[in-house]
């Protein structure tokens, strides 16, 4: 039967806008946020068989850049790319820091991505009970402590060079470490889920510069140890690698030659991790 002009517009302006590299949408839980998506052209076909993969911005919040990167991964491994964006100074202080610490006064951001997922999912027609995330700089940042939230709604995440870490130390308070998790998150920190989720950790060789990342007394993200788990990115991302190795959980660090402070350079990296968990996670036998 031929579709009406209606039906007709409908679904030209679903083909342009909501499929392949979408528009941007603001989120319908709190529009201060928004999102991106790569959808790929076959996915009406086969709903059920795409995964969902996060790539978050950092500071400079290229949340499309990120997903334009990331669409031929989606289009020939079945997912759909979700892009974030978290814009400077949604408390209107110009504080553009705010959601690599997950809180921010009123702003629980784990939760904004969740509904953001969320969302997505009704919008598409089908459940992301559990989906990859990547991160790189300030997302890094983001996408680790996300881990420590809720590894129970991850496949796999990949931690691209954060310029502070939260370890998993039991002495030292948020965000610094864990000691204080369940007070600041109201649930303990479950290790058990937290030893099913495959983690790579990811930075460049010479990713040395330490300006942007030494805290100083006074700093709005000051507090005691900030600094103790190294001077540069590398460094860091190497103690964030043995703290979870050191409390079982299935990480391994890729450093990449010839790349300093750059997100985009090490993407073929993080897309083969990627591959590798969306494999083991496809030839799995299903929950009984």
């Amino acid at each position: 039967m031929a579709l009406d002009e209606t039906q007709l517009a409908e679904t030209r302006g679903r083909a342009l806008y909501q499929r392949g590299h979408t528009t941007i949408f603001a989120s319908r839980q709190d529009p201060r946020f928004a999102y991106c998506m790569y959808v790929p052209p076959d996915f009406d076909a086969d709903p059920a068989g795409h995964c969902l993969a996060v790539v978050m911005h950092g500071t400079g919040r290229s949340m499309t850049a990120y997903r334009d990167a990331f669409a031929e991964f989606g289009r020939y491994n079945r997912c759909v790319i979700l892009a974030p964006l978290f814009p400077v100074g949604p408390l209107q202080d110009g504080n553009s820091h705010g959601f690599k610490y997950i809180i921010e006064q009123g702003i629980r951001y784990d939760r904004v991505l969740l509904s953001m997922v969320d969302e997505v999912a009704a919008s598409l027609g089908t459940p992301f009970d559990r989906f990859l995330l990547f991160g790189y700089s300030g997302g890094g940042h983001f996408v680790h402590r996300f881990l420590y939230i809720h590894p129970e709604r991850l496949l796999g995440v990949s931690i691209g060079a954060p310029g502070s870490v939260t370890l998993l130390d039991e002495h030292q308070d948020w965000w610094v470490g864990v000691r204080n998790f369940e007070q600041m998150f109201g649930k303990p920190l479950n290790y058990a889920a937290l030893r099913q989720v495959p983690v790579q950790l990811v930075v460049g060789k010479v990713d040395v510069e330490t300006w942007e990342i030494t805290h100083r007394p006074g700093g709005k993200y000051y507090m005691p140890g900030c600094n103790d788990a190294g001077a540069t990115r590398i460094e860091r991302n190497t103690a964030l690698c043995q703290s979870l190795l050191g409390h079982g959980v299935d990480a391994r660090q890729d450093i990449v030659p010839n790349v300093g402070h750059d997100g985009m350079k090490v993407l073929d990296t993080v897309k083969d991790f990627f591959l590798r968990v969306l494999r083991s996670h496809r030839c799995a036998p299903p929950p009984r």
